[in-house]
């Protein structure tokens, strides 16, 4: 397969159920969130790609090798850290961004991917102590959210301006000032669900690539579900929820708007957030699914990807797309200002629109809750 990276823009590699993000900020700049690197397949009929092969191929070089700026681990699930450690030894990787979970799971719970990348961090987060501040490139950490972890005896002495907690953004990639055309808003995960379900500790942002007058901004939400996302909506401002993609909270999985409250018999169709997420939109726009082919339904208990949140996502943007229906990678650009899509099909604008008069109603405001370290 022969493939490029755009000047500035998102790539969003076919690797079956799992997420594989590549950030383009510039031809120096590249940020990687998530990895799920698949070996390739000899049947020519496989569409998965290798994530880590492309990247050897694509990255800028520094002393002869492939260099990564940052790599940021949204969480330690399998299906977003498979071949890192490949990744280790066949690139440089200058920073890794990551939430203080790694830390709380115990080797036990954790697939050898995501074992190598808590060691990984662990010597980087050593280094940066002894260091006093910047270990330099290859050993640079920065934690996303505030745990009480971070208050135990190895982090003493770890720097708080290498800690980003929800509210809060972020204009450097390794260290480098790429404020002119970066920048990214976190949105979680927030202090008090360190210790709850490990998607629900993903780290959530949003990116915004800046070129001239021309903005392009992805929502990228990991394997978030309901809960969390309404509590982003009901924190955030308006800016800070923007997107012209949206990346489909864990691979189109319908519990990003359908959940079963306490007071409820079944699972309801939570209309707000799929509103919320609408009003966010921006134009142009396009829902991206890093998952197998959404089904036309699903049984009860099937796994992502959800053939209902496929249907709601339709209503609210001008074009959805899955990872998995292309041969190519998703690709959004920005160039001179303007925004374009590539490996994916061209949308129908009026099929869009009937979809959203399709919708139903409102349900309940969200509830008020604050962002913070305490």
């Amino acid at each position: 397969m022969s493939f490029e990276l755009p000047q500035r823009g998102y790539v969003f590699w076919p690797v079956g159920n799992g997420d594989s993000t590549t950030v383009v900020i510039d031809s120096d700049a590249h940020l990687q969130v998530d990895l799920n690197h698949l070996e390739q397949s000899e049947d020519d009929e496989d569409p998965t790609w290798a994530v880590v092969d492309e990247l050897v191929n694509l990255l800028p070089t520094k002393d002869g090798r492939p260099y990564l700026s940052a790599f940021a681990l949204t969480h330690p699930d399998q299906d977003h850290c498979r071949g890192f450690p490949k990744l280790l030894e066949e690139v440089d990787v200058g920073e890794l961004w990551f939430t203080p979970r790694i830390f709380r799971e115990y080797n036990k719970d954790l697939c050898d991917d995501a074992e190598a990348f808590k060691e990984e961090a662990e010597r980087r987060v050593k280094a940066t102590i002894e260091a006093d501040g910047d270990p330099g490139a290859g050993n640079r950490v920065r934690i996303f959210g505030y745990s009480e972890l971070l208050n135990e005896d190895e982090f003493q002495g770890f720097p708080d301006a290498r800690i980003t907690i929800p509210g809060s953004e972020l204009a450097t990639v390794d260290e480098a000032d790429v404020s002119s055309t970066f920048r990214a808003f976190v949105h979680s995960p927030f202090k008090d669900d360190d210790a709850g379900e490990r998607n629900d500790t993903s780290l959530g942002m949003q990116i915004t690539l800046i070129d001239g007058s021309g903005n392009l901004q992805a929502l990228l939400l990991g394997d978030l579900s309901y809960p969390i996302i309404k509590r982003i909506f009901a924190v955030s401002k308006g800016d800070d929820l923007a997107w012209n993609v949206l990346l489909a909270p864990h691979h189109c999985s319908k519990s990003a708007m359908y959940w079963k409250d306490e007071d409820d018999s079944k699972e309801q169709l939570k209309q707000h957030i799929v509103d919320e997420m609408d009003g966010a939109s921006g134009d142009p726009n396009r829902v991206v699914a890093s998952s197998n082919t959404v089904p036309s339904s699903n049984e009860l208990g099937d796994n992502p990807p959800h053939a209902k949140a496929k249907t709601q996502y339709e209503t609210i943007t001008e074009s959805f797309l899955c990872t998995m229906d292309n041969d190519d990678p998703i690709v959004a650009s920005l160039e001179n200002g303007e925004i374009s899509f590539a490996g994916a099909p061209t949308p129908s604008k009026s099929a869009s629109e009937a979809a959203r008069e399709a919708r139903g109603s409102n349900e309940t405001p969200r509830d008020a809750v604050t962002y913070g370290r305490g």
